[in-house]
């Protein structure tokens, strides 16, 4: 039972009217859900953190936009904290199965295991709770089938909302938002970006009333480095008190780290094959001065140890090079805790896998896992066993897990930040092709650094490699935002379920009123506009055209008409010189001596083949040849002895044998 406030000391200081009015006020506020949801928390809100809430409270539903790590799930949060208080249900969505196991965990220890459930492709946990924690793909297959589940839904909390750009899943969340009934309240949480208002005009007119709420700020500074051979480079030259250069993404303006640039230069003039991206290998530390290598990943780790820079978590774009890095750190003997802290972990794994039978266990690579856990070690990617990753998301949250070497999924929201983040390539392979990360990805990946609370400022490390251009890092770690882009394309599956649920006619409208024929028709409207502007200026040049000496228009139309016809007839007086030219050397016969006009091999040659196009058993001439797709193709004996095969662009007019 929560008891009332004391009287502040300012309302002491006020006059009666005064006190009794701020009186009224706290009680006022004391009487909101919002008043009670803030005291499950040790620390005080945001302003867009409170905002969000009181839009929530009013009716209203909310897309809020914020960096990465800034605490936005605080909003879904209290989403699920007013449909317990008001008996409704809430479903929390979430991109990968990962986030969601975690996000169930965490609502699971407020509000206790009956009244929070699990939907994802591997668990179905208490499916009819209140409060139901799920994938996105899960919500829509629901409102496909029109499921029971959905009877009482009254708030639904779209983390990683940003996602509906992914070019594989992301129309998955258009698809949700569309179908959702009116009476359910949506809960958008995204990254920064640039569009955000346009998303929210979008939401607002298929949702109804929605409110943008944007955050630009983080919470936990961060800087950014480069890390080449055995130093650490920060990437922005902005010289502090020291004289040491820094930099903050609040200034992406700042000069990039001239040592970096010279750096950068040097490599190139001692590679100089690189310019045309050849002769790339690993250069390795031979002592010469300048000369710098991509750091090993021990090498990286203990010198984020040194700088008092861990826990680390380290991106790595492949499951098999996340436990190969694990692997590596083992063999070099590495050790990042201390006696008190192994037989804690030892103590918590053993406990967390007290289910598993032995046998399973050698299978599973057990004991390799625990010695790396216990050495402070720990690998993070969706092929591991979901029981495997809990203990490593645990522990490293405990601070008895270190260094982390994980694929981009952790960072999807999941609540594992570091002190520091390491980037060791930025290309990533993107399900067709090697190709460079985005600023978005870059943004995303990179936020994990600085935990709050804890952390006064967060580090970026990016690992030096061959042919790294600091200018296009800078322009990376620079970019803060980026445009939200539909990757809506309706499907034949998608088609077939709309029109069996709702017909042709309901179904044309779902579709028109997707996020991608939004920004569509936005950009025909200012098409439109374009043109319209084009056709007023073109209205303006009629009229101050007219002359009394004469029309003008129509002396240009024909000057135009002109025009046209001596390029008509100069195709036509081309087309006959060329069909001469071919005529003339399907004359020739072996043996034959020309002069030939033009090109690389003009001058005097002896005929050995006319080079035709093959022709067809029945003497009627086939297809035609895709060699002689041109015309004929000689070969002949030049003057200097050598045998070539000519072409039709040699013989710009017709040539006869000498």
């Amino acid at each position: 039972m929560n008891t009332p406030d004391p009287e502040p000391q300012e309302d002491q200081e006020l006059s009666p009217a005064e006190a009794y009015a701020a009186s009224r006020r706290r009680a006022k506020e004391q009487a909101t859900a919002l008043y009670g949801f803030q005291q499950l928390y040790d620390f005080p809100l945001d302003d867009f953190q409170l905002e969000a809430c009181e839009t929530l409270e009013a009716g209203s539903g909310v897309l809020v936009a914020a960096p990465t790590g800034s605490g936005k799930t605080i909003v879904g949060e209290f989403a699920v904290h007013l449909a317990l208080q008001g008996g409704r249900k809430c479903f929390y969505t979430t991109p990968i199965k990962a986030l969601s196991n975690q996000k169930y965990g965490d609502l699971v220890k407020r509000y206790g295991a009956a009244k929070v459930g699990l939907l994802t492709g591997d668990n179905s946990v208490n499916g009819d709770a209140p409060v139901v924690v799920m994938t996105t793909e899960v919500l829509r297959n629901m409102l496909y089938a029109g499921s029971s589940t959905l009877d009482g839904l009254g708030y639904v909390v779209m983390d990683e909302v940003h996602y509906l750009a992914d070019r594989l899943r992301g129309a998955v969340w258009e698809e949700v938002i569309i179908h959702l009934p009116e009476s359910v309240t949506l809960v958008s949480l995204s990254a920064t970006v640039s569009n955000a208002e346009e998303f929210g005009d979008w939401l607002d007119t298929v949702r109804g009333g929605t409110k943008v709420i944007v955050s630009e700020t983080r919470p936990v500074p961060l800087w950014q480095h480069v890390m080449a051979g055995n130093r650490m480079y920060d990437l922005f030259a902005d010289p502090d008190r020291d004289g040491r250069p820094k930099h903050s993404l609040k200034n992406p303006g700042k000069a990039v780290n001239p040592e970096l640039v010279r750096l950068a230069r040097s490599e190139l003039d001692r590679n100089p094959r690189d310019r045309f991206g050849r002769g790339r290998g690993r250069s390795m530390p031979n002592g010469r001065p300048g000369k710098v290598w991509t750091p090993g990943r021990v090498d990286v780790i203990d010198r984020l140890d040194a700088e008092g820079l861990l826990p680390a978590i380290t991106f790595i774009f492949s499951r098999a090079g996340c436990e190969a890095a694990v692997q590596q750190c083992l063999s070099s003997g590495l050790r990042l805790n201390k006696e008190s802290d192994r037989a804690v972990v030892r103590a918590i794994v053993e406990e967390r896998c007290a289910d598993i039978p032995d046998e399973d266990l050698h299978v599973l690579g057990y004991f390799e896992w625990l010695d790396g856990l216990e050495r402070g070690i720990a690998a993070h990617h969706a092929g591991m066993l979901p029981r495997f990753k809990e203990v490593v998301e645990e522990l490293f949250v405990k601070g008895l897990v270190k260094a982390v070497f994980a694929t981009e999924t952790l960072a999807l929201g999941i609540n594992m930040p570091a002190r520091s983040v390491v980037m060791e390539k930025l290309v990533k392979w993107n399900g067709e092709t090697h190709a460079d990360i985005t600023p978005g990805e870059y943004t995303q990946l990179t936020g994990r650094a600085g935990r709050r609370g804890i952390d006064v400022e967060g580090h970026a490390v990016v690992l030096w490699q061959r042919g790294l251009d600091p200018e296009a890092l800078a322009g990376l770690a620079g970019t803060r935002t980026y445009p939200l882009k539909s990757s809506f394309r309706p499907s034949y599956n998608m088609a077939v379920n709309l029109v069996s649920q709702f017909g042709r006619h309901r179904s044309r409208e779902l579709l028109e009123t997707s996020f991608a024929q939004f920004q569509a028709d936005r950009s025909v409207v200012g098409i439109a506009r374009q043109v319209q502007r084009n056709e007023e200026g073109l209205d303006g040049y009629r009229e101050s055209m007219t002359c009394h000496l004469g029309d003008f228009d129509a002396y240009m139309e024909l000057r135009r008409r002109l025009k046209d016809r001596e390029n008509e007839l100069a195709r036509e007086g081309s087309s006959q010189r060329r069909a001469a030219a071919v005529e003339s050397i399907e004359q020739l016969k072996p043996g034959d001596v020309i002069h030939v006009p033009t090109g690389k091999f003009a001058g005097l040659a002896l005929v050995l083949d006319p080079g035709l196009p093959p022709v067809s058993r029945s003497g009627r001439g086939g297809p035609r040849h895709p060699d002689f797709q041109d015309g004929p193709r000689p070969v002949v004996l030049t003057a200097e002895r050598q045998v070539k095969r000519l072409a039709m662009i040699d013989f710009p007019h017709p040539v006869v044998a000498v």
